[in-house]
C-alpha cells in the first residue's frame, strides 16, 4: 500500500514497487557487501573418519559437532568484533586418499580460514600435508605425535620444516609412563611380547616405545611388522608362548586384533597372559564387546576419560556431562573419543580469540604456536616442546572389567593408574587378564 498526497492509503503502482523493491535490493546489497569487506565470518574445516575401518574414531564426532555448533550459532566475540562461524565437516571414509582431497576442497573451494583434523595418521597426516602445502593453519590431535612430526619429514635435532601444521597429544614418551606404571602393578617375568604393525603407528612406537620399555627393565620379544589384514597369526603365538611372555602390546586395528586374539586363546596364549595392553582396538567399547568374553580385562590407555577433571573452554561442559548426554541420546556407551574432539574445538577456537586477526592465516598460524590453555582433556601448551609444532598431552592407564549387574552397558571402563597426568583420579586397581 501506498498513501496519496492526502495521507490516505491507496494501491501501490507499478513504478511505486519497482522503486521500493530496488530501494530494498540496493540496501540488501550493500549491508551484504559491507558484512562481505568486514570479514566478520569465518570457515572451519573439521576433517575425521566416521565411517569404514577407522570408524569408532568417529563415531560420537556428529553428538560433540551438535554440542559446538550450539555454543557459537549466536557467532563469537573476537578481538572487539561479532564472528558468525560456519564449520564444514567432512568424513574421510578411513580413506587417506580421501582426507587429501577434502582438505585441498576445504581449502580451495570453500575457502576455510582454519581446518581441524583428528584421529589417526591415516587421517590426519595427508590433512596437514596439504593445509601445509597451501598455507592455511591447522590443527590436529589423536595420534602419537612422533608419528606426526617424524612421521611427515621432519629430523630429529633440526628446524621444525613446518610453519601452519601444529598437534597436540600424547606421545611417545606419555605412552612409556602409562606402560612403565601400569605394568608394575601386577608382578610378571617382565617379558613383553609386541605386536606392531606396519604402519605410521607401528613404525613408531616400534622405533621409540620399545627401547624406553628395554631400559626400564622390560624383555621385548617382537616378532617383526605385521601387515594390516593379516588373517593368520600362529608364527607371533608361537613365538610369544615359547619365550614365556607375559605381557602383551599391540596397536592393532579392530579386525586384526580380534583374528590375533581369538587365535591367541585357541591356541593357548592368552592362559599365560597377566596383561594383555592394546592401544587403538582397546580404545572404544564396541571393539572390546565384539571379543565378547575375551574382551573382559583388557588393559587400555584413555587420552580423554570422562573423569577427567576440566571443562571444555568453548561449551563449558564437564566430562561427565558430556559422556551422559551423549548415552542419553545416542542410547549407546560413551566413549573416550568425545572429550578428545570436544578439546580440538576448544583449543581450535582458543587460538582463534587470541590471533590478532582472526581472518589473517599467518595469525592464526601464529596464535596456534604460541597457545597455552586447558582443554576438556587438560593442558595444551605448545611454548613447552618437546619439538616444535607439538604440544604434549596425557595418556592414562585403563582396563575394560566386566560392568556389575544391572549396568546399562556390559563393559565398564575404569581408571588404573595416571602417572602422566595425576589430577586424574584413579578409580579400580589392575585385574590380571588371565587371573
Amino acid at each position: 500500500m501506498t498513501k496519496d498526497r492526502n495521507g490516505k492509503a491507496g494501491r501501490m503502482t507499478r513504478r511505486d514497487f519497482i522503486g521500493a523493491t530496488a530501494a530494498t535490493g540496493l540496501a540488501l546489497t550493500v549491508g551484504q557487501r559491507a558484512f562481505a569487506q568486514s570479514g566478520d565470518s569465518l570457515k572451519v574445516g573439521f576433517i575425521s573418519p566416521r565411517t569404514g575401518a577407522l570408524a569408532g574414531f568417529g563415531e560420537t564426532d556428529g553428538y560433540v559437532l551438535d554440542h559446538v555448533r550450539k555454543a557459537i550459532e549466536a557467532g563469537i566475540d573476537l578481538g572487539g568484533k561479532k564472528f558468525s562461524v560456519e564449520i564444514l565437516d567432512q568424513d574421510t571414509q578411513s580413506d587417506p586418499s580421501r582426507a587429501s582431497q577434502l582438505a585441498k576442497s576445504l581449502i580451495n573451494d570453500s575457502q576455510v580460514d582454519l581446518m581441524l583434523a583428528v584421529s589417526t595418521p591415516e587421517t590426519i597426516n595427508p590433512v596437514a600435508d596439504a593445509c601445509e602445502a597451501a598455507g592455511v593453519p591447522c590443527l590436529s590431535t589423536v595420534m602419537p605425535w612422533e608419528a606426526w612430526y617424524f612421521g611427515r619429514g621432519a629430523k630429529p635435532g633440526q628446524p621444525s620444516p613446518f610453519k601452519w601444521t601444529y598437534h597436540f597429544g600424547f606421545g611417545v614418551n606419555e605412552f612409556f609412563k602409562a606402560y612403565a606404571s601400569q605394568w608394575k602393578l601386577i608382578e610378571t617375568n617382565k617379558k613383553v611380547g609386541v605386536m606392531y604393525p606396519n604402519d605410521a603407528d607401528g613404525n613408531a612406537i616400534r622405533a621409540n616405545l620399545a627401547p624406553l620399555l628395554a631400559k626400564e627393565g622390560f624383555t621385548i620379544v617382537d616378532p617383526g611388522a605385521y601387515e594390516t589384514g593379516t588373517t593368520d597369526f600362529s608364527s607371533q603365538i608361537a613365538l610369544f608362548k615359547q619365550e614365556g611372555v607375559e605381557i602383551f602390546n599391540s596397536f592393532p586395528i579392530p579386525p586384526d586384533f580380534a583374528a590375533f586374539w581369538r587365535q591367541a586363546a585357541q591356541q593357548g596364549l592368552t592362559r599365560q597372559i597377566k596383561i594383555a595392553q592394546i592401544a587403538k582396538t582397546g580404545l572404544f567399547p564396541s571393539g572390546v564387546e565384539a571379543l565378547g568374553d575375551l574382551g573382559f580385562n583388557l588393559a587400555s590407555a584413555a587420552y580423554w576419560h570422562k573423569a577427567f577433571p576440566y571443562k571444555s573452554s568453548l561449551t563449558g561442559i564437564t566430562g561427565t556431562e558430556l559422556a551422559n548426554g551423549y548415552e542419553a541420546a545416542s542410547g549407546k556407551q560413551w566413549t573416550q573419543q568425545l572429550g578428545a574432539t570436544l578439546s580440538l574445538f576448544d583449543a581450535g577456537f582458543e587460538a582463534l580469540k587470541t590471533a590478532t586477526d582472526a581472518k589473517s592465516k599467518e595469525a592464526v598460524a601464529k596464535a596456534i604456536s604460541t597457545l597455552k590453555t586447558v582443554t576438556i582433556a587438560g593442558a595444551v601448551d605448545f611454548t613447552a616442546g618437546p619439538v616444535p609444532n607439538v604440544s604434549p598431552g596425557p595418556i592414562i592407564g585403563t582396563q575394560w572389567v566386566k560392568a556389575p549387574e544391572g549396568s546399562k552397558f556390559p563393559l565398564d571402563y575404569v581408571i588404573t593408574e595416571n602417572a602422566t597426568d595425576t589430577n586424574v583420579p584413579v578409580s579400580a586397581k589392575l585385574i590380571p587378564y588371565n587371573g
